[in-house]
């Protein structure tokens, strides 16, 4: 099995406005009721397989409780979270890479999200089919990851047939001699049953991965779906053959998405009783946003509290141009306090008064929970 890449993240492109999840996994895992009860939308969530035809998407709040205690202070008249967009794609079956069962049209959606939440069934339940009749969460994984495998070395494949036939005509410090050095290296590795995001690579790599679209390069978080929440997540992991550096969060998705349909105040005293402080589908949204290197900085104002998005390392200008391109190219500054002084201060007025309010340039890089004024020219 796979070990997560520890090396830089990829993350979103700059100019993205928010970031989308592919919810995937073999029919009948839960997939279709992880979605219902992550947007609290009927979607279909029949027992049989391939019930999820075309991608059904949904736009979930980012939990976060700093925008909740940012708008306490300034009382504005719109709070506005970040968000991601969950994508349910039709269920995958051995022999997808091939065309099997709906594996182009599940391919195709998977190759436009950022990242993929695969949802793994451990729950036993004689009423719900398992298209291979057994639970196995090793074998189930391994099958999802071989049929992306399997699509990655057709696409890597292709992509070699068409850069040697002009290779030979272009300078060996071209990119695409770099790119040809970087494609075969990837192909050898998915053909000894690695993942593409297992290898480490150098920025121009990046660069040319980027184009690539490759599906076992998409980030994963494992979410192994079960009924009894007090199984050790290691224990878990280690039964399913991920490795220890991966990302795994377990779930009741059928319980997650009961506790959806409950008001709000019995859902306190339901979590309460539990003794938890968060749902699952709080902690799946963090943990996708962790996953791809991505952190919020926040604008307070009477209008509105917001949250954006950005990519850790990214600086003032950049942040700037998440709001608007014309205050990237247009940057003169920006004031900055942190979070926490914010708070404590309750507020602009006081955080200026006691000197926490700092005034940044274009090489500043953002930190997150950055409460920030840009100032741009007009």
């Amino acid at each position: 099995m796979n070990t997560l890449n520890k090396n830089k993240k990829i993350g979103i492109k700059k100019g993205h406005r928010g970031m989308s999840i592919g919810i995937v996994g073999l029919p009948n895992v839960g997939k279709s009721t992880l979605f219902n009860a992550l947007t609290n939308v009927a979607v279909p969530a029949e027992n049989y397989p391939f019930c999820t035809i075309e991608p059904n998407i949904g736009i979930v709040k980012v939990s976060d409780n700093r925008l909740n205690k940012i708008s306490e202070i300034v009382n504005p008249k719109e709070i506005v979270p970040a968000v991601i967009k969950f994508v349910d794609i039709a269920g995958l079956v051995e022999g997808a890479s091939k065309g099997e069962g709906l594996g182009n049209k599940f391919l195709a959606n998977i190759r436009e999200v950022d990242a993929i939440v695969h949802v793994v069934r451990f729950f036993k339940d004689d009423n719900v089919i398992h298209v291979s009749n057994r639970i196995n969460p090793g074998d189930d994984i391994e099958t999802i990851e071989t049929e992306l495998g399997l699509k990655d070395l057709e696409t890597i494949e292709k992509r070699l047939l068409s850069i040697r036939k002009t290779i030979r005509t272009v300078k060996k410090d071209d990119l695409v001699h770099i790119e040809n050095r970087l494609l075969e290296k990837m192909q050898v590795a998915i053909e000894d049953g690695a993942c593409a995001r297992d290898l480490e690579y150098s920025e121009d790599e990046i660069k040319i991965i980027r184009e690539l679209g490759l599906l076992s390069l998409k980030p994963i978080v494992y979410l192994f779906n079960t009924k009894d929440l007090l199984v050790d997540i290691d224990e878990m992991k280690l039964q399913a053959g991920v490795g220890e550096t991966e990302v795994a969060i377990k779930m009741d998705v059928k319980l997650e998405s009961e506790l959806t349909e409950m008001g709000s105040e019995e859902q306190k005293l339901f979590m309460k009783e539990f003794g938890v402080d968060e749902t699952g589908l709080e902690k799946l949204s963090q943990v996708c946003y962790n996953l791809l290197g991505l952190q919020s900085f926040f604008t307070a104002g009477e209008k509105e509290v917001k949250a954006w998005t950005i990519n850790v390392g990214e600086t003032a200008p950049e942040a700037a141009g998440r709001i608007h391109g014309d205050f990237e190219s247009k940057f003169i500054c920006a004031e900055v306090v942190s979070y926490n002084d914010f708070i404590n201060c309750k507020g602009w007025a006081e955080a200026r008064n006691q000197g926490k309010v700092r005034l940044e340039g274009k090489s500043y890089v953002m930190s997150d929970g950055d409460v920030i004024v840009f100032r741009h020219g007009a």
